[in-house]
């Protein structure tokens, strides 16, 4: 990993390795919450008797180690893979260890949210799941102290003009999925990539903003479009003749960088070249050239809908409760993991043009479900996805200990997805009815 990259070959290798066999395929599941004091409904601070710090070591007494930097605890660790991170403005983010279940993914989360919400009962505040922070403005909203958020916190407003929402005030859940070879990965790619939107969809659970209904059902979804256009999006040339590895890494090579980690700092990298760093001619470290840690650093900072490294990475959901959490990792697991749900989610999306792959990601996040599409609505593009990953589930026969299989957890989605109601809308209704107009109450009702 410390060698020096001179050619581009070599980052291509790196990528090609992530393939591996069908029976090494793991399920890997992220997912952010917001942490905030009981008494004020306020976020919390890094620092304090309540502050992020103490939360973190905390945790520490259930076997996670903690991972410091510049004397900080940010982060905490298993030696299973699993890791505790920090989002920007304090978001707690559970990434999950490499399973081989849905059955097993949800005992994790089950588990990790346990610890939390034990830790939480001793001191006084509480986590919430929802894609957007639903009443302050993120100028009300703490940093953590961590140097590469230093760094985009500069970089992100020339960008864009909601990066800073989306580093400060998101929460998304995430399944991180493999892949056999190129063609497998390629297919996987296109497949999840077009069926994004629908996800958002059924995920929905973002539609307030600074206490009151910002007009979408997906804000989350929507800072998106608006945050830097040199990273995001839902990729375009995926779908031209040809696209695999190498294209995958001209693209990154193209993202501008933000940082590179040198000796315990980040040095900050904004809008330079990973090209002129590969010919040592980076402004930031003239005469230096790359590890293939700084190309692995490099990878985490391109946001597409769905991100490839090793692996692939679908990223378009909001936060929500224990049973989407998991559900989000069912959805993904029964399209992509099974042959024939494969086949026909390609089926289904092979003939989109690019112009409706761009009308989705952007009416999507104001819509949802009620989004037209050729004739029809996302909603019923979302009912087939469902029966696909359900079909697919049911042949996997993951069994949990009563005989029971992975397609259970997909009853949440079946439900919003029969109803036609997103949990945007329920917290919608909630918001005008019960709530009277005040958005305090979803920080007790929604609260894990």
């Amino acid at each position: 990993m410390n060698e020096p990259i001179t050619d581009t070959r070599t980052l291509v290798e790196y990528m090609e390795g992530g393939c591996k066999p069908r029976d090494r395929w793991r399920i890997g599941t992220e997912h952010e919450k917001f942490a905030y004091h009981l008494s004020t409904l306020r976020p919390l601070e890094y620092d304090g008797d309540q502050g992020i710090r103490v939360l973190l070591e905390k945790l520490t007494r259930f076997g996670w180690e903690p991972v410091l930097e510049n004397g900080n605890v940010i982060a905490l660790k298993q030696d299973d893979g699993s890791s505790i991170t920090l989002e920007p403005a304090g978001q707690l983010e559970l990434s999950g260890a490499p399973l081989e279940s849905i059955n097993e993914t949800c005992d994790e989360v089950g588990h990790h949210l346990n610890q939390v919400k034990a830790v939480a009962r001793e001191m006084d505040i509480a986590f919430l799941g929802v894609g957007y922070q639903p009443k302050w403005h993120i100028d009300e909203l703490p940093w953590m102290p961590k140097g590469r958020y230093g760094i985009m916190k500069s970089y992100m407003p020339k960008r864009g003009q909601l990066g800073l929402h989306m580093m400060q005030a998101t929460c998304t859940v995430q399944v991180n999925l493999d892949f056999d070879s190129e063609a497998t990965m390629v297919k996987m790619f296109r497949v999840s990539m077009a069926l994004q939107p629908i996800a958002t969809a059924l995920f929905a659970n973002s539609p307030f903003r600074e206490g009151k209904p910002s007009g979408f059902l997906s804000f989350r979804s929507h800072i998106w479009t608006d945050t830097d256009p040199d990273r995001t999006g839902s990729l375009p040339f995926l779908f031209e003749d040809g696209f695999g590895f190498e294209r995958y890494v001209d693209y990154m090579l193209d993202v501008p960088m933000y940082f590179v980690y040198r000796h315990g700092r980040y040095i900050d990298a904004s809008g330079q070249s990973f090209r002129d760093f590969m010919a040592g001619k980076l402004p930031a470290l003239p005469g230096e050239r790359p590890t293939l840690k700084d190309w692995e650093d490099h990878l985490t900072t391109a946001f597409p809908e769905v991100r490839l490294k090793r692996y692939l990475e679908m990223r378009g959901a909001d936060g929500g409760p224990w049973n989407r959490i998991c559900a989000l990792s069912a959805l993904w697991v029964g399209l992509l993991y099974d042959p024939s749900s494969l086949d026909g989610a390609w089926e289904l999306i092979k003939d989109w043009t690019a112009e409706e792959h761009a009308l989705l990601r952007a009416e999507v996040p104001r819509r949802a479900l009620n989004t037209p599409f050729r004739g029809g609505k996302v909603g019923d593009i979302a009912m087939t996805m469902l029966e696909l990953s359900h079909q697919g589930l049911v042949r996997r026969q993951r069994l949990d200990n009563v005989g029971l299989d992975e397609s259970r957890f997909l009853k949440p989605l079946f439900q919003i997805a029969e109803s036609g109601l997103t949990p945007a809308e329920d917290l919608l209704f909630a918001y005008e009815r019960r709530w009277k107009n005040n958005i305090d109450p979803i920080f007790r009702e929604y609260a894990y």
